[in-house]
């Protein structure tokens, strides 16, 4: 391998490492831009629709609250509200994005409490109501179930007794995108990880990237030809960051792709976590919720939307869950992001909480999706699509062990 060729390949890998650290500050960048403070809940009262493009592949299920938080000048506490047999989940992701903790239905018993998060240096002892971070910025995002529109208002004060109390801090600053020239990118990713540094787990790819010299990063040091091949390198980090499976990777059994078990708790798994950052930004570990996506009929599995489609659930056959499932539609974006689209019915997801959804005189059920309407004795259980291409996803909160180890899988979807 030439000078070159090595410059370039730690580039690569220097994107694909970076990916979740740059994507993240992004989100915090669009929080403090609308007034959200660090160290202070924002609670979004509203449920996503094609107009929320600030994550990819929103849920219409959940009213969203979100925290950026920097322990740099000690912990924060935070309230957790009694939810009962309401769903709730606060997920704990660090700088890379790796969820550390997660509290809620499933691991709290929808009992409320207080707790404390605390960074990695804090000298705070260990408790059952301690949560250490492995990075000084992390990224509290909580997901509230909202059952139907009369379910609102209760959904509310359960969101309102969520809260978070620290010191003030100040606003980390702007930092480049994605899509940024790799001067900027590279700048940008150097100082996030000296905010945060990455761990010992982390040495062998951070010996790929030394070439670079990240820790006192110096873009004007490199010659115009190793300037072209760091270029090049970036590029190829970024055109991977498009086409990888994200979510739910690419292998398809049936007709859906099914999350890694690594989902959320990456580990070294630098290229899921990287996919994931683009095309599934914060979700949640199999345990908590499965992601499962549809193998549509045009590239990258997306569906015609000149096309009608059925997805047809035996009697016998329901996904199993302990909290709920839903059935999302999405429109791609050319850099391999998923936001809802605009639809006449203002129906983004479809699921066993959809009002007035009918099973058929046997106990199946039909899910009817498309940009034209099935019928008005079938408008209850239709998903509206745009004429042009879209994605579909399924997500089941709490799914049971039949579904976590693969003994249950979805129906395909197929040509109505």
């Amino acid at each position: 391998m030439t000078d070159l060729d090595a410059l370039r390949e730690a580039a690569r890998a220097a994107y694909v490492f970076t990916l979740p650290l740059i994507e993240i500050a992004t989100t915090r960048g669009r929080g403090l831009a609308v007034g959200s403070p660090m160290n202070t809940f924002g609670h979004m009262r509203n449920l996503a629709d094609h107009t929320a493009r600030k994550v990819t592949t929103p849920n219409n299920d959940t009213y969203y609250s979100t925290a950026q938080v920097d322990l740099s000048a000690g912990p924060v506490t935070l309230t957790l509200p009694p939810s009962g047999d309401r769903y709730l989940s606060v997920q704990f992701m660090d700088a890379y994005s790796n969820t550390f903790a997660l509290l809620g239905t499933r691991t709290t018993g929808g009992e409320g409490g207080t707790y404390t998060l605390v960074g990695p240096g804090d000298a705070s002892e260990p408790g059952p109501r301690v949560l250490r971070s492995p990075t000084r910025h992390v990224w509290v995002l909580a997901r509230i179930l909202v059952t139907g529109p009369a379910d609102a208002a209760a959904a509310k004060a359960v969101q309102t007794g969520l809260s978070m109390q620290g010191p003030a801090v100040p606003d980390p600053g702007a930092f480049a995108a994605r899509s940024a020239d790799w001067r900027d990118y590279l700048s940008s990713a150097a100082k996030l990880m000296q905010l945060n540094p990455p761990t010992a787990l982390d040495g062998l790819m951070l010996r790929r990237m030394a070439l670079l010299g990240l820790e006192a990063f110096d873009p004007d040091r490199f010659t115009p030809q190793e300037a072209a091949a760091i270029a090049e390198g970036v590029e190829q980090g970024r055109r991977f960051g498009r086409g990888a499976g994200g979510l739910t990777g690419s292998n398809f059994i049936d007709g859906w792709s099914y999350p890694d078990a690594r989902l959320g708790n990456f580990g070294q798994n630098y290229a899921l976590r990287a996919a994931v950052a683009v095309g599934g930004l914060a979700a949640l570990p199999p345990e908590e919720a499965m992601y499962m996506r549809a193998e549509g009929d045009l590239p990258r599995a997306l569906f015609d939307g000149q096309r009608s489609w059925r997805l047809h659930f035996p009697a016998d056959r329901r996904i199993p869950v302990d909290s709920f499932w839903s059935l999302s539609l999405y429109e791609a974006t050319e850099d391999g992001q998923f936001f809802f689209t605009r639809n006449d019915l203002d129906r983004f997801a479809i699921g066993d909480r959809t009002p007035g959804l009918a099973d058929n005189p046997d106990g199946s059920l039909d899910i009817w999706i498309g940009a034209a309407s099935p019928g008005p004795e079938r408008q209850s259980n239709w998903l509206p699509a745009p004429e042009g291409p879209f994605a579909l996803f399924m997500r089941a909160y709490l799914p049971r062990p039949e579904l976590l180890d693969g003994r249950w899988r979805l129906p395909p979807v197929e040509p109505a």
